[in-house]
């Protein structure tokens, strides 16, 4: 039973609480009424603000100079808070009644007042603005609407209605705006149907403009409305179009225009088109082709450009019907259009269809206009004839003579014709196109017989004077009498070819007609060939005189005149070719008439070699006895000696040497005048050198004036070596004839003997050369010596060094270095000095002044392995580095070192260094080693010099030594920390730790690899941040590498997260009791999921609880199941309800379904509690009454706030006869039960006792709302009265109301808050939070 009175809520037996009453103490004490006011103000809960302690201090008059009690009320209630609903009606109607809205604004402003539907129709009879601002903070849509539609805020009603969620009829309050405004109807309209989804059918919207005849709203209306022009809006916009097209066409017309609707009827909107005259539009949405033929032909009423392009979305068999019924309907009024329609698409409509559809109606006005925008870009011949017929047709006789003089494309032969039928009055076009296409024969006949002999003077003056040949031709065709065609070539004369008019005259044997004309403009000084031509053939023909004409004048074609005179005469032929140099047709003549006398003449006198090379061809059957006549007649009567000249070349380059070789001995040797010319002489000995050998000694010993060395060279060319040796002899040319004998001839014997006849400098020096190119050095040495010739040094050295005749060589450069102080010759005395091992001498020539190359002989001798000479070469020019490497093969280390140390360079420090090594001298090797080991690039070298001897501990030592040095480097500590790890393994550790910074680590880390050093390479790794590797090896070799707290420092700085999940594995096979202390130190990277994903798999999710008890505050789901399922495995209840309040982040279902099966109760009523945060109460509420829970089953119960979940578990208890649980229900479940039933079962289980409480509380509560609604009904009908009986004088006689006044007009015990000093007396309408204006 204290269960069940400690679930009854206080609330619920407050009906046992007297209150003190108000009835008792206002009237009873007088003078009271302010501290009444406060005590009503500051009760408990305003439990004593109501209706009736208002109606009561309504009821108290007020007292002369006091303000009244019920205004001192409302005071302190806005100084503490805001008024309830019934309160601020009650104060706002004396304020209204005052006219005083400004503090009605002020309290709304500081929302001291409760805004309701009943205050705000108060306030609408004073303000409808402010009552606006009360219904929308009081959320009363129907009112804020009817407000908003009074007040002309139309636009605001649709925001508003949406805002809210409210749905007015839209319909209605449209047709009211449409009454009273259309434009802000048509404003209203336009925002229902702003959004995708219309507030209001459109359908209907448009019937309330049509009903008003607003057909210029409904137009802009529907123009918005349909602007997405959508396949439903069909029906919508064929209505507007409609509207518009019986009310105004020229709306319709501009919509349609715009091409903003695709949807609309389309036949049914053309038909509306055509009745309105708009035809245009009419023929943009006929489809029938009877429709189209129609209005089309009314072409007055339509705007032509439009209509041309009409006509481009037509088929072509549609637009060919629509031209023919345009034509045929008014062919005058009709013609231009159509004329434009045809020029515009020919190319589709193609142009003989259209041809023909203007010659159907004989319109040939209509197809010369057509073709004529046509032919100039035409190239199809009908087109052309078929202008050029239409344009006779209509008589445009200068556009006939255009197109027949610019015109390319018609046929010429067609045109003639139909121009000679057509019988124009003027033949101009006629002509035309006879000039223009060769049928100027034919135009003379037409001309002539039709008795038109005027137009040929006009053709052959006007037109075209160059075909006055051919027309004369003509005439004599006609048998034209002979004086009207010299009197027509008179009139023409000089704007015609004469050869042409020749050639047309002369073809019809009537030459002699032109003679006198032709004498005429020979005396006029007509220089014309032509003319020239005609009269040397009339002259040839009547054989007057011709010779002396062809070799006189100078204005004929001598190829015209020649050819003319072959059959004729072949002399005269021959004097006009030789006249105009007709080189080929002279030959060709005088070969074909055997006239080579005549031809012999003109070849030498010509002097062309590529004439004569052409007739000395072996091709030609004519040579011979053309060669005959120039050697007998033509050169013997010549004196000029080019014509030899020329002619000896010609023979010489048709190479005919025998022939050449006659002719020659027939000039020179015959005592002519050109026997003594050199170059005659030359030719003939260089011919013979060329065809016949035998005959060259003979011409060389009779003839004197040749060019000797030419002829010389040119005998040796050709092997002729003795010829050559005689001329050169013969001309006293010494040099060149022993050069013969050495180089030719090959006889060194002759040569000497030769020398030694002629005792010439030059002659023994050749000699010389030769025997030394013999390799008879010591007489080639004697030879030189005796021309006292040091000049070829040079080849003397280089043939002695190859030899080996080093005593000779030293004869001759002693001779030599007499002559020519040459730096070669001194140094290779020099070394000769060393060859012959005359060191003494050696020593001598190089104390005194010398020019010889000191250093590149002491290179010469150290390669030659004469070290002793080297030494005293080196040591003369100082050079250390050669000379210490020179002591060193002679065995004198210590000298080496010594001058290796003066020459200071690395190179030298090196072979000493390693030729100490080699000798085992290692201390001199240190020594220099230490030169070198500072220099990086040779410690490499040094190192493998001594590795590959095994020198290891002496090469150690070097390092060692060197670290000390002041320019100790990288590669020195590199180095050394290598060879520690190959063969010192125990002191690199030690070398590392105190020199690590200064080792290059990569390559050290090679070598400790290598090496197996792994505590080492864990090191390096570590000092050169490669944290995944040191990890990495550690984990490989944990015996030698690991340490646990060098592991878990390293593992944190690792770039790769993989390793951790390694680590751990090595943790579990290595270390498992230090496992958590690994993850502790991993966790702010690693993925915990996937952590206990792996521990789960393994099954090791016990080793590592407090792991996952650490990162449990993560609130992670996988660390939050395994923790979970850890402390059911433990049993650990409380553990678990703490982890799952704490921690939400987990499967509820699946844990609440894995512990309603628990063996302990504990866990099954986690599970009911898990259902329940879940919100599936029934299975909660049924695990509780199974486990008999039956306050947790009450509880979740009441907290689902579901009647039937609470009935049920009532039914329950009363099922199993739990009563008293049935009665702490009825409270726990209390505002969930419905009496009724509650009844029901009481009453059913004879359990009234038990359910009585309940109903009583349910009776005390139905009663109290009943008395407050029966006071509410009272307090209203009193109001009413006293608002019809009793106006509120007295208020308005005060002069100002208490909550307005200052802190000094209150009455006594009042504090001097200054309410009114924080008032705003702002005027302006008070806003409202919810919803901006």
């Amino acid at each position: 039973m204290q269960y069940f009175l400690d679930a009854v809520p206080l609330c619920k037996i407050r009906c046992n609480i007297r209150l003190p009453s108000i009835t008792c103490t206002l009237p009873s004490q007088n003078g009271q009424y302010s501290e009444a006011a406060k005590v009503a103000a500051n009760a408990p809960k305003g439990v004593l603000r109501t209706p009736q302690t208002i109606q009561r201090f309504q009821q108290v008059p007020a007292q002369p100079g006091q303000t009244s009690p019920l205004l001192q009320y409302f005071g302190i209630l806005l100084d503490q808070s805001h008024l309830n609903k019934f309160e601020s009606l009650e104060l706002c109607r004396p304020v209204l009644a005052q006219g005083r809205k400004n503090l009605l604004e002020k309290w709304l402003k500081e929302d001291k007042l409760e805004c309701s539907e009943e205050l705000g129709d108060l306030v609408k009879q004073a303000d409808p603005t402010l009552a606006l601002s009360v219904y929308l903070r009081a959320n009363v849509p129907n009112k804020v609407i009817q407000c908003f539609a009074e007040t002309g805020q139309f636009q605001k009603i649709v925001l508003y209605a949406k805002k809210v969620g409210y749905t007015p009829d839209y319909i209605f309050l449209l047709r009211n705006v449409m009454r009273v405004n259309p434009d802000q109807g048509l404003a209203f309209a336009q925002m229902l149907v702003q959004d995708d989804e219309p507030m209001a059918d459109v359908n209907q919207i448009v019937d309330i403009f049509l009903e008003s005849n607003l057909i210029q709203q409904c137009t802009a209306f529907l123009l918005d409305a349909l602007k997405n022009n959508r396949p439903t809006e069909g029906p919508l916009q064929t209505r507007l179009l409609e509207m518009n097209l019986m009310s105004a066409p020229q709306v319709a017309d501009a919509i349609l225009g715009n091409q903003m609707f695709t949807h609309y009827d389309r036949a049914h909107i053309a038909q509306l088109c055509e009745k309105a005259g708009l035809l245009q539009r009419a023929l943009e949405h006929y489809t029938d082709m009877y429709d189209i033929k129609r209005a089309v032909v009314h072409t007055h009423l339509l705007n032509p450009e439009w209509l041309v392009n009409y006509f481009g979305s037509l088929s072509v068999e549609d637009s060919l019907e629509c031209l023919k019924a345009m034509l045929t309907a008014n062919l005058r009024q009709n013609l231009q259009i159509v004329v434009q329609i045809a020029t515009k698409y020919h190319e589709q409509l193609t142009t003989n269809a259209l041809i023909d559809l203007f010659e159907s109606f004989k319109s040939f006005e209509g197809l010369f206009y057509f073709l004529g925008s046509i032919v100039n870009f035409s190239q199809e011949p009908e087109v052309h004839f078929k202008y050029i017929q239409a344009a006779c047709k209509t008589g445009q006789i200068k556009e006939v003579e255009r197109i027949c003089r610019e015109s390319n494309c018609y046929n010429p032969e067609r045109v003639k014709n139909f121009l000679k039928e057509a019988k124009l009055t003027d033949q101009l076009p006629l002509i035309i196109v006879c000039d223009r296409f060769d049928f100027v024969h034919d135009l003379v006949l037409y001309l002539y017989r039709n008795n038109l002999q005027k137009y040929i003077e006009i053709y052959v003056q006007k037109v075209n004077p160059s075909r006055l040949p051919v027309v004369v031709g003509g005439l004599l065709d006609v048998d034209c009498a002979e004086d009207v065609i010299k009197q027509l070539i008179m009139v023409v004369r000089g704007q015609f070819s004469t050869d042409e008019l020749v050639e047309e005259v002369e073809k019809r044997n009537r030459l002699k007609l032109l003679l006198s004309w032709l004498e005429s403009r020979i005396h006029e000084g007509v220089n014309e060939p032509a003319t020239h031509n005609a009269i040397a053939k009339i002259y040839i023909d009547s054989n007057n005189n011709p010779e002396r004409f062809l070799r006189e004048n100078r204005n004929y074609d001598s190829k015209v005149v020649g050819k003319y005179c072959e059959k004729r005469d072949p002399h005269l032929a021959c004097i006009a070719y030789e006249r105009g140099q007709c080189d080929r047709e002279l030959i060709n003549v005088c070969n074909e008439n055997s006239l080579f006398k005549s031809e012999a003449r003109y070849l030498v006198r010509r002097r062309d070699p590529e004439l004569w090379a052409e007739v000395l061809q072996e091709t030609n059957q004519y040579r011979r006895p053309l060669i005959d006549q120039v050697v007998q007649t033509a050169l013997s009567e010549t004196q000029d000696p080019e014509d030899i000249s020329v002619t000896v070349k010609a023979f010489m380059t048709a190479d005919l040497p025998n022939e050449l070789i006659e002719l020659l001995e027939k000039i020179v040797l015959d005592n002519s005048a050109f026997s003594d010319h050199r170059n005659l002489q030359n030719l003939l000995i260089l011919t013979a050198i060329k065809a016949d050998h035998t005959r060259v000694m003979d011409y060389i010993t009779r003839l004197d004036n040749y060019d000797a060395p030419d002829i010389a060279n040119i005998a040796i060319g050709n092997q002729l070596y003795e010829e050559a040796f005689a001329i050169f002899k013969k001309f006293d040319v010494n040099t060149s004839a022993i050069q013969v004998l050495i180089e030719h001839i090959s006889n060194l014997d002759r040569a000497y003997e030769f020398a030694e006849r002629c005792n010439e400098s030059a002659v023994w020096s050749q000699l010389a050369k030769a025997q030394l190119q013999q390799s008879l050095v010591k007489e080639a040495i004697d030879s030189f010596i005796k021309a006292d010739d040091p000049t070829a040094y040079i080849d003397v050295v280089d043939t002695a060094h190859r030899t080996g005749h080093w005593e000779d060589l030293v004869r001759y450069l002693v001779m030599a270095r007499k002559k020519a102080r040459e730096s070669y010759v001194e140094s290779e005395l020099c070394y000769a000095y060393a060859k012959t091992n005359r060191l003494a001498d050696l020593e001598e020539f190089i104390a005194a002044p010398n020019h010889a190359d000191i250093q590149k002989i002491g290179d010469r001798c150290f390669d030659d392995s004469m070290y002793e000479a080297a030494k005293l070469l080196y040591n003369n020019v100082s050079n250390f580095a050669r000379l210490a490497i020179t002591l060193v093969h002679l065995k004198e280390f210590q000298g080496a070192v010594e001058s290796a140390r003066k020459a200071n360079s690395t190179r030298t420090w090196k072979e000493v260094c390693f030729a100490c090594v080699d000798n085992e001298q290692f201390r001199l090797a240190q020594n220099c080693g230490l030169h070198i080991v500072v220099h990086a690039d040779e410690l490499e070298d040094l190192i493998n010099y001594y590795q590959d001897r095994g020198y290891f501990d002496e090469l150690i030592n070097l390092l060692e030594a060197a670290l000390g040095l002041e320019r100790a480097h990288m590669g020195m500590f590199t180095e050394l920390a290598i060879l520690y790890s190959k063969y010192k393994p125990e002191k690199m550790r030690e070398h590392l730790e105190l020199f690590w910074s200064r080792v290059n680590i990569p390559k050290v880390l090679r070598a400790a690899e290598q090496a197996h050093l792994w505590a080492e390479l864990v090191f390096l790794y570590d000092k050169y941040e490669e944290y995944d590797n040191a990890v990495l090896t550690m984990m490989a070799h944990p015996t030698e590498a690991w340490r646990e707290s060098h592991f878990k420092d390293v593992i944190t700085k690792v770039a790769n997260i993989e390793l951790y999940y390694k680590a751990i594995q090595f943790y579990l096979d290595y270390k498992p009791m230090l496992l958590n202390d690994l993850l502790l130190v991993l966790s702010p990277r690693m993925d915990h999921t996937r952590a206990v994903n792996f521990f789960s798999k393994v099954n090791h999710l016990k080793l590592v609880k407090g792991y996952l008890r650490s990162v449990q505050s993560l609130n992670n789901k996988a660390i939050n199941e395994a923790l979970n399922s850890l402390l059911i495995e433990e049993e650990d209840y409380t553990g678990l309800r703490t982890s799952i309040d704490a921690f939400d982040h987990f499967d509820n279902i699946a844990l609440a379904q894995s512990l309603e099966k628990h063996d302990l109760i504990e866990f099954r009523r986690i599970a009911a509690y898990l259902y329940k945060g879940n919100n599936r109460w029934k299975q909660s509420v049924e695990l509780c009454k199974k486990d008999k829970l039956f306050k947790d089953a009450m509880e979740y119960a009441a907290e689902s706030k579901n009647s039937d979940t609470a009935e049920e578990l009532l039914q329950w208890f009363l099922e199993n006869g739990n009563f008293d649980c049935f009665a702490a229900c009825l409270f726990h479940c209390y505002d969930l039960l419905h009496p009724d039933v509650i009844l029901e079962l009481a009453w059913r289980h004879n359990i009234m006792d038990f359910a009585m409480p309940y109903l009583i509380n349910v009776m005390r509560e139905y009663v109290t709302k009943v008395n407050k609604l029966e006071d509410l009904e009272k307090r209203r009908g009193e109001e009413n009265e006293t608002n019809e009986s009793k106006p509120m004088m007295n208020m308005i006689g005060e002069p100002q109301l208490m909550i307005t006044a200052g802190p000094g007009m209150m009455g006594p015990g009042y504090p001097n808050a200054g309410y009114a000093n924080n008032i705003n007396y702002g005027a302006g309408m008070p806003s409202y939070q919810g919803y901006s204006m």
